[in-house]
């Protein structure tokens, strides 16, 4: 749970810039990537990353987001509209203090503070992130490290001296 809006905002840039260059690596022909059918594609998955005002409207923060929430067929588009709504948060939040994220608001039928809603969302983030990195190796791009080097990264990296 988050206690001070700026731990929230420093912690949400390092993730979304993250997130970010994963999203940078798509293709448009990579988006219909499937792990199997009745399952999100990747382009499903990208977009999910999307984040909507379904978690932030019970809390309170007004969030601009895309205004078609139909996914597009264009992968350039998805990491635009990412990035467009990941400043769109950060704005909202830093009209906010630091007693804002000790109120309790019903999210999702649950009673929390609104400190532990950022932080649901930053780890609801994380965790579609690691299933976007697997679908995108299925659909054979490159992979870049979140914390720490990629299995490309690694390779491209001089071995240590013992």
């Amino acid at each position: 749970m988050y206690n001070t809006v700026q731990g929230f905002i420093e912690d949400y840039k390092n993730e979304a810039a993250v997130t970010g260059k994963l999203l940078e690596t798509l293709t448009d022909a990579s988006l219909k990537q499937e792990t199997a059918p009745g399952y999100r594609s990747l382009g499903e998955l990208a977009w999910h990353l999307v984040p909507s005002e379904s978690m932030f409207e019970p809390i309170g923060l007004k969030i601009k987001t895309a205004e078609n929430s139909e996914q597009p067929a264009n992968a350039a588009e998805i990491t635009e509209q990412y990035r467009m709504t990941v400043q769109s948060i950060l704005e909202a939040v830093q009209e906010w203090n630091d007693e804002k994220l000790q109120e309790t608001n019903e999210v999702f039928g649950f009673q929390w503070k609104n400190g532990m809603t950022l932080s649901i969302f930053v780890k609801h983030e994380i965790h579609h992130r690691g299933q976007l990195t697997v679908l995108m190796r299925q659909a054979g791009l490159p992979v870049t490290g979140a914390y720490g080097p990629s299995k490309e990264e690694w390779a491209e990296m001089e071995a240590p001296s013992v």
